[in-house]
């Protein structure tokens, strides 16, 4: 069965779009390409931590995270090369859909005097950065077994060539911009 959000982007968006902007070929409508979610460790972290972050993380987007580690020596930040530093999950296809339908209308509106997210946080080339602060926002983890809140990055990555083409697409599939 496809995703929700799949299918409402094939069914409806892709049409309404088209008719809106004048394209005839559905494939140059703007879609979305991937979904970067990325968790960030302190140096000072202990690996049974990291072990179970990871582990939210995997069950938060339903992929094993790849874990990152430090590229150089930074002796102010206590960090050695090639100590683990992060965590990050590249979503797409069928799962980042789904991960997408529980951020918007799971995720976010358990946020705490939620407004909306930033309209302003484009990159210029019509890629969606969003940053959460804790991921017990996320019906899938029980925040009695977390061992530390930790925040991620969300990066949603489209083929739009200008922001207001990501910025209306992502707000045909329901995201909700501050106003």
């Amino acid at each position: 069965m496809p995703a929700y959000l799949k299918e409402l982007y094939r069914t409806r968006i892709v049409p309404e779009i088209q008719k809106e902007r004048g394209i005839a070929n559905p494939l140059r409508v703007p879609r979305l390409v991937k979904i970067v979610v990325n968790m960030g460790f302190d140096a000072d972290t202990d690996r049974d931590t990291m072990k179970a972050l990871a582990e939210d993380l995997a069950r938060i987007t339903g992929q094993r995270p790849m874990v990152t580690h430090a590229r150089k020596s930074i002796s102010n930040f206590r960090l050695r090369a090639g100590m683990p530093i992060g965590a990050k999950v590249t979503l797409r296809g069928d799962r980042m859909y789904e991960f997408l339908h529980r951020l918007i209308f799971a995720g976010l509106p358990r946020i705490r005097d939620f407004r909306g997210v930033s309209p302003r946080s484009f990159d210029g080339r019509g890629n969606f950065s969003l940053g959460l602060r804790e991921q017990t926002i996320f019906p899938e983890i029980n925040p009695d077994h977390v061992k530390k809140v930790q925040g991620m990055d969300v990066t949603v990555v489209t083929n739009a060539g200008r922001d207001d083409e990501a910025r209306d697409l992502l707000t045909r599939l329901g995201m909700p911009f501050a106003k």
